[in-house]
C-alpha cells in the first residue's frame, strides 16, 4: 500500500465521528462527501460492534486513477463487516449498504490481532 497521506489514532467514541469528518474535510478540501460518509460508517461501524473506547487508526492516501483509500484498522480481527439486506423500518443496518453504494471497492484485510476495513473513493 501506498505511504498514508493522512492517519488519524483516535478512540472510538460518538464524538470522534464529526471531529473526524471535520479533519477529512481539512485535508481533502470540500469536495470530499463520499470519504466523510465512509470515514463516518467505518467509525460507526467500530463504536457499535467491537465497541465504543476501541483504539482505532484512520488512513487516507490516494491511490491509482484519482482514487482516495480510506482505511479504519481497529484491534479485533473477528468483529467482520457484513452487508445486510435491510428494510425501511430497520433502524440499523445501512451503515456498509451506504458504504458499497457510493465506494467503487471495498473489503477487510484480517490480521492475527486487529483487522482493517478500507474502501476506495472516486474524485469528486
Amino acid at each position: 500500500m501506498n505511504a498514508p497521506h493522512l492517519q488519524v489514532d483516535l478512540l472510538a467514541v460518538p464524538k470522534a465521528v464529526p471531529e473526524l469528518r471535520h479533519v477529512v474535510r481539512g485535508y481533502l478540501g470540500d469536495r470530499c462527501p463520499e470519504v466523510q460518509l465512509c470515514v463516518s460508517e467505518l467509525l460507526g461501524n467500530v463504536i457499535r460492534h467491537v465497541g465504543e473506547g476501541t483504539p482505532v487508526r484512520v488512513r487516507l492516501s490516494r491511490v491509482a486513477q484519482g482514487r482516495t483509500r480510506v482505511e479504519v484498522t481497529d484491534p479485533d480481527p473477528r468483529a467482520l463487516p457484513v452487508l445486510l439486506s435491510t428494510t425501511g423500518d430497520d433502524e440499523y443496518g445501512r451503515g456498509l449498504v451506504l458504504l458499497d453504494a457510493v465506494a467503487l471497492r471495498w473489503g477487510v484485510e484480517q490480521g492475527s490481532a486487529s483487522k482493517t476495513v478500507w474502501c476506495e473513493v472516486g474524485e469528486a
